[in-house]
């Protein structure tokens, strides 16, 4: 095949990456910081990537978004990538179990200004989006990012695919799985949970989807 053609994904080896890096990801310093911070932690590989974050914020400017739904924050990079996409008047429902892992963020959600439209909310996230819906905010978010426990996976597809509007978009974090889902001998709780779920999207008539493989799979999936 000719240089510059591809009949398939390219793959990213280092270099290539790093090109990437340098040439089409502009990060800003506050959130370098808050990777990096976050890259020295346990668990660090649960932070998304800074091209995944660039891609997402992105997103969040092509849609138009005013208010946004975030399920697992972590150390908060992907919130901050998302609030500070939004507008002034923009509102990021942010939904976590952990207020150690939380309040790493925090501070730097206050360096970058955007902490006034972060509504974090503490507490198991299936219950804080019945508790949205129970309030009558069905169709009125623009976009819905979900990384958290695979298992409950299709139940945060379904309260979000609710809470949007008409047009707007959920994007699902680790749809590839480091490839797991591929391997129909892994047979743990969290493959199967992630594989049905790209399943059941690729054939849902609710939405129009995509997968980009970008950082661990990111599903793409917009509300009809």
């Amino acid at each position: 095949m000719l240089p510059g053609m591809s009949a398939r994904t390219i793959q990213i080896t280092d270099s290539l990456y790093d090109y990437l890096l340098d040439v089409c990801v502009q990060e800003p310093p506050v959130l370098r910081k808050l990777r990096e911070t976050t890259a020295s932690m346990p668990m660090a590989g649960m932070q998304i990537s800074p091209e995944q974050g660039h891609f997402m914020a992105l997103l969040v400017e092509l849609l138009g978004a005013k208010r946004a739904i975030e399920v697992g924050v972590f150390t908060g990079y992907s919130s901050l990538v998302t609030a500070r996409a939004l507008p002034a008047d923009g509102k990021l429902v942010a939904c976590d179990v952990s207020d150690e892992w939380t309040s790493i963020g925090r501070p730097f959600w206050q360096e970058a200004g955007v902490a006034s439209k972060i509504d974090l909310r503490l507490g198991p996230a299936l219950a804080t989006l019945d508790a949205l819906l129970a309030k009558g905010e069905k169709g009125q978010y623009d976009f819905a990012f979900i990384d958290a426990d695979k298992t409950n996976y299709d139940g945060y597809y379904e309260r979000c695919l609710q809470l949007l509007r008409t047009g707007g978009l959920i994007a699902i974090d680790n749809a590839l799985w480091s490839g797991r889902v591929a391997d129909p001998a892994v047979q743990d709780a969290d493959t199967v949970a992630i594989r049905a779920l790209n399943q059941k999207i690729a054939k849902d008539v609710r939405v129009s989807s995509s997968m980009v493989t970008i950082g661990d799979g990111l599903l793409l999936a917009r509300k009809r």
